[in-house]
């Protein structure tokens, strides 16, 4: 029986190294990564970088966050600064000959050289890391950069996330602005030739230059441009649309206890009808009138000849532009002219890349101070925007919320965890499709129908079957067949058939991504596998929750039900081949 204690301690003391072994190899990862930062099936960790918060910084932090889930913007960052250091210095470093109202020299050379631009890419790239660990970094040199920008300080009080977002993208635009008129000016053919005609010349380039940069593929992402008119119910004139443009939309939210912001969009956008107004067109037609009963009552031939004249500059004016009083016309008293009812219409003409809304929840009450208006406003992760001849789809990347009163609270943000492609090729093998839909006159070598038709038929191919082939023949094969085949005939095959890629294996990554980026815009409209259908919702319904340094994963049901609190959305308008957001 002595034994007996010797065989208990021995059990006790290798339990106890196993126990020390499991926490050696499992106890730091655990307690260094935190809860939310376990390995995920794709060997990543799940969390990302937090922002330190020393002085009422939230406002700051949750909209840097938010913006560093949009790809767009951190697309056209990356291609603008690229493009600077691409060209010449000297580009940015001159000042403009010409001045427009109100501007100084060295302010423009400073939007030229675009600091801001700069400093807000460098923080969206170390917000972008994905760390092993928690970390948390500082937005110091963003705003830095801001208030060497504006030559002022930011308060260390609350202040609103919304004006903070408007003022940077507003800086953002300018020094976009200011670069593209610098480009242009250094490309033009008479650059450095200041003379009569560079008096005239900003005149007539501000409306082209805008023409060319709001809506391109390479402007601003979240510049857009909107356009009110107005239409007389009673003469049926339309005035001449009244464009602006804009970085963000604020969107009023009704007092009531719940809303959609389907219906925000409406209170912009819907069209109005305004009593007790002066039309234009009827004013001049009242003109019109009132001279023609002065003319037959005028009994001197001066009188008779003035009259006429003003009746023909009248008619003219009536002709060409309503909107534009005659010249030298003494015209009636403008209370004298008749009242009508217009009609205003309100419409987005130039769609954002991405589009920022604000829901203003703010009440001004005259006999006491603002409120918070804490009506619920439910919306969706895609928005649809435009009429039925230019559909918009927007796909949700981005929300901040407020909780709190109208003079204090706190934000946080929540941001989908989307991985973006690299942007230099996020589609390698595009320009092999693009050459397999333009039909040639030169003969294929490759007989391509006779592929087609197998495919067609359900009979196995080099991309279904490949164990015994290497990657390179199949991606010889597969090019040669994107390459060879006419555009008829690729279409045909693309809808007949199911995509190659989905059952390619996953021993072969380069053909399955040649299938998969060339095929794409033929195979959204087909029906997709039940197991892909899963996974894709399953990475699409991941999101990040952030208060400061604190961040935790989140479902979209979680962002969602934040209809009490949300206030910033940042929507991203779906490309021709994304994948739809379930």
């Amino acid at each position: 029986m002595p034994e007996k204690p010797v065989t208990v301690v021995a059990y006790a003391a290798g339990a106890s190294l196993a126990a020390i072994a499991a926490f050696y190899v499992f106890g730091p990862t655990f307690f260094l990564d935190g809860e939310n930062s376990y390995n995920t099936n794709d060997g990543r960790k799940r969390t990302i970088i937090g922002l330190a918060n020393p002085a009422n910084d939230c406002f700051i932090n949750s909209v840097l966050q938010a913006l560093a889930g949009l790809g767009e913007l951190r697309l056209y960052l990356i291609k603008e600064l690229h493009r600077r250091q691409l060209e010449t210095p000297e580009i940015y470093d001159c000042a403009p000959l010409v001045l427009r109202k109100s501007e100084k020299a060295e302010k423009v050379v400073i939007l030229q050289k675009g600091p801001v631009t700069k400093a807000l890419k460098e923080m969206l790239d170390a917000l972008n890391e994905r760390p092993i660990y928690k970390k948390t970094i500082t937005a110091r040199p963003i705003i830095e950069a801001l208030e060497r920008a504006f030559q002022t300080r930011i308060s260390r009080n609350q202040q609103d996330a919304q004006e903070f977002l408007q003022i940077l993208l507003e800086r953002l635009c300018d020094e976009y602005h200011a670069a593209q008129r610098a480009r242009l000016a250094f490309s033009s053919p008479d650059n450095g030739q200041p003379g009569q005609e560079a008096e005239v010349k900003p005149a007539g380039l501000t409306p082209i230059l805008s023409e060319v940069t709001v809506g391109t593929s390479d402007g601003f992402p979240f510049e857009g441009r909107i356009e009110s008119q107005i239409q007389c119910q009673r003469c049926g004139f339309k005035t001449k649309p009244s464009a602006s443009t804009f970085v963000s939309l604020t969107l009023n939210v009704p007092q009531k206890s719940s809303t959609s912001l389907d219906n925000c969009f409406d209170i912009l956008l819907k069209s109005e009808e305004i009593d007790d107004f002066k039309c234009d067109k009827c004013r001049l037609d009242h003109a019109l009138e009132w001279k023609t009963n002065k003319l037959k009552a005028a009994t001197s031939e001066k009188d008779r000849d003035g009259l006429e004249k003003d009746i023909a500059l009248i008619e003219k004016a009536l002709r060409d532009d309503p909107e534009r009083a005659p010249e030298g016309v003494t015209l009636p008293d403008s209370s004298l002219a008749p009242k009508c009812k217009i009609r205003k219409s309100t419409r987005i003409t130039v769609f954002p890349k991405v589009i920022a809304i604000h829901l203003s929840r703010s009440v001004f009450d005259p006999g006491s101070s603002s409120t918070k208006n804490m009506a619920k406003v439910s919306y969706t992760q895609r928005l649809r925007l435009g009429g039925l001849l230019n559909e918009k789809w927007y796909k949700l990347l981005s929300v901040v919320c407020h909780k709190g009163s109208h003079n204090s609270g706190h934000y946080e943000s929540f941001r989908r965890n989307h991985l973006y492609p690299p942007f230099a090729t996020p589609d390698p093998f595009r320009a092999y499709a693009d050459a397999s839909r333009n039909v040639s006159t030169v003969p294929s070598t490759t007989p391509s129908p006779s592929i087609d038709a197998l495919r067609a038929n359900g009979a196995s191919t080099p991309l279904e079957h490949g164990d015994g082939q290497s990657s390179t023949s199949l991606s010889t094969v597969s090019l040669s067949a994107s390459i060879g085949r006419p555009a008829s005939t690729g279409v045909g095959a693309a809808s007949s058939s199911p995509p190659p890629a989905e059952e390619a294996s996953a021993s072969m990554p380069s053909v399955e991504r040649t299938n998969t980026q060339a095929s794409r815009p033929q195979i959204r409209t087909q029906e997709t596998t039940p197991g892909k259908f899963r996974r894709r919702k399953k990475s699409n319904d991941r999101w990040w929750r952030i208060s400061d340094d604190k961040i935790k994963e989140a479902r979209t049901s979680d962002v969602l039900s934040m209809q009490r609190e949300v206030y910033l959305l940042f929507y991203e308008l779906e490309r021709p081949g994304d994948d739809a957001v379930v």
